[in-house]
């Protein structure tokens, strides 16, 4: 059975969805670069092995990855899944965990890259936003595609109205990508596609706003 390691720092909403969502895999800890994160309570409560790595202990990214990989590398994973980690990994930290680690972001990448996505997508008046898992390469938010959703954005939207409908599919898409994942049913090729070997695509279309 392959093991996740999973990194947070905030409330731990994806790494909830994860835990809820019976992956056939196991996971082996959940590490965060804060202490007070939310969701490292969430994985006590489950029993989960937990470790915090502090950011603000480090002199630079290339240190602080460097604590955090040997810390996760105690765990031996076959998949790291960045759950709301809100750190940016150095291209060094990248290349060590090629193919196997994962990030969940709110929104239609390659739009949208960084923070604040559903402010930026309201404000450019899109009318289909959504989320996207990814592998993680050097390029920030732009690493190849492994499963994304879409969701019409509403005339009388606010950030947190499309926040929490685009939170409500990362909780879905999330879980799949990972049990693929676990499954041996996508993986990274050398020149860097996603390739799938159990493809099964919806044929519909998303128009927003609905034609008359």
């Amino acid at each position: 059975m392959k093991s996740i390691v999973i990194l947070i720092s905030g409330r731990g909403s994806n790494l909830q969805a994860l835990l809820e969502a019976q992956l056939p895999c196991q996971i082996a800890a959940v590490i965060s670069n804060s202490a007070d994160a939310e969701g490292l309570n969430i994985a006590k409560a489950r029993g989960i092995a937990t470790a915090v790595v502090e950011h603000r202990g480090y002199a630079d990214r290339d240190s602080f990855d460097a604590a955090l990989a040997k810390i996760i590398d105690t765990y031996h994973p076959d998949i790291v899944a960045l759950a709301g980690f809100m750190r940016i990994l150095t291209p060094a930290f990248v290349a060590r965990y090629r193919g196997k680690l994962v990030n969940i972001h709110p929104s239609l990448l390659p739009a949208y890259g960084g923070l604040n996505t559903h402010a930026r997508a309201l404000r450019d008046g899109v009318k289909i936003h959504g989320c996207t898992v990814h592998f993680v390469t050097p390029d920030l938010d732009h690493g190849p595609i492994i499963i994304q959703a879409a969701v019409p954005v509403l005339y009388h939207d606010t950030e947190q109205t499309l926040a929490a409908r685009v939170l409500h599919e990362e909780h879905r898409v999330y879980p799949q990508a990972i049990r693929w994942l676990c499954r041996d049913q996508i993986e990274l090729s050398e020149d860097g596609r996603v390739i799938s070997h159990n493809r099964k695509q919806a044929g519909f279309t998303l128009i927003s706003p609905g034609l008359e």
